[in-house]
């Protein structure tokens, strides 16, 4: 490999001593070969480092730093990016598996549409007929149609570095980070979307999995609130109403199956939800 690697592999880690090891020999084995692997800690305080050390001691293609102080989740992805040459940028989980040709189906399609700056792995979609990969021109007008499009974690990404830069990276914002950032990205470049089954996404215990979902909707709201206002698609407020709308439908379907199993304490969890869509609907 001479020169700059075509793809920056980022994997941020915090106390992954369990499985980081697997996860950077899951990077290390791909058949494509033109990568960087920079790993970014976050502080642990676990064997962590000591083990993404051994990596870097044993392959160039390897660079391990450490943070100085805790940035949190997407305040380190950014800082990951910081370090990358490639032209493009793949987040990694230091808890995920990546299957061996999983950056070479990335990059492939990835390069079958070069003024495209974000790439999403998505299973089927059964509004596109297109077969795989296949680019979206106009993706958040899509969005706005379809909001399963942006239901993607950074893992599932690949993008140009340049493209990340000029929008901004991440904000930071816990909860939404990513998906906020899909709103943003999406209004500065088409979208490829690329096949499924290219890694194995871990569920442990020391993940967070729990989150207040009306704290969680009250930021979503406001970062669609926000993307919209700095749209320059038509219908702007019909398409706003259209997506929050969505949102009070999906809530009211899920209170009735709570109510249904008996559940009342998530039913009313969701119809605090509810309250605070259907008021955000009048509002807009």
């Amino acid at each position: 490999m001479t020169g700059h690697p075509i793809v920056s592999v980022l994997m941020t880690s915090y106390n992954r001593e369990k499985f980081i090891g697997e996860a950077i020999e899951s990077v290390l084995a791909s058949t494509f070969k033109d990568f960087e692997l920079i790993v970014v800690d976050d502080c642990s305080k676990d064997g962590t480092v000591g083990i993404a050390r051994t990596y870097e001691q044993a392959d160039p293609r390897v660079k391990v730093y450490v943070n100085e102080q805790n940035l949190g989740d997407y305040n380190n992805r950014n800082k990951a990016a910081s370090y990358a040459t490639g032209t493009y940028i793949k987040y990694w989980d230091s808890d995920d598996v990546m299957y061996p040709h999983c950056l070479d189906v990335m990059l492939r399609s990835m390069l079958k549409y070069p003024g495209a700056g974000l790439g999403l792995i998505k299973p089927h979609l059964p509004y596109f007929p297109d077969p795989y990969p296949f680019v979206i021109q106009k993706p958040f007008e899509t969005f706005s149609k379809h909001q399963d499009l942006f239901s993607n974690s950074p893992g599932s990404a690949i993008m140009r570095r340049d493209v990340f830069n000029r929008v901004g990276g991440f904000s930071g914002k816990r909860y939404i980070g990513d998906f906020e950032f899909w709103l943003k990205i999406s209004q500065h470049t088409p979208l490829v979307i690329i096949p499924g089954f290219l890694g194995w996404d871990r569920t442990h215990p020391g993940q967070e999995r729990d989150f207040d979902e009306v704290a969680y909707e009250k930021l979503a709201i406001d970062a669609l609130s926000e993307a919209f206002a700095s749209s320059k698609l038509e219908n702007i407020e019909e398409l706003k109403k259209k997506v929050i709308g969505e949102r009070v439908a999906a809530s009211k379907k899920i209170i009735a199956k709570n109510l249904l199993r008996l559940n009342f304490s998530a039913a009313m969890r969701k119809f605090k939800l509810l309250t605070y869509l259907q008021q955000k609907t009048k509002d807009q």
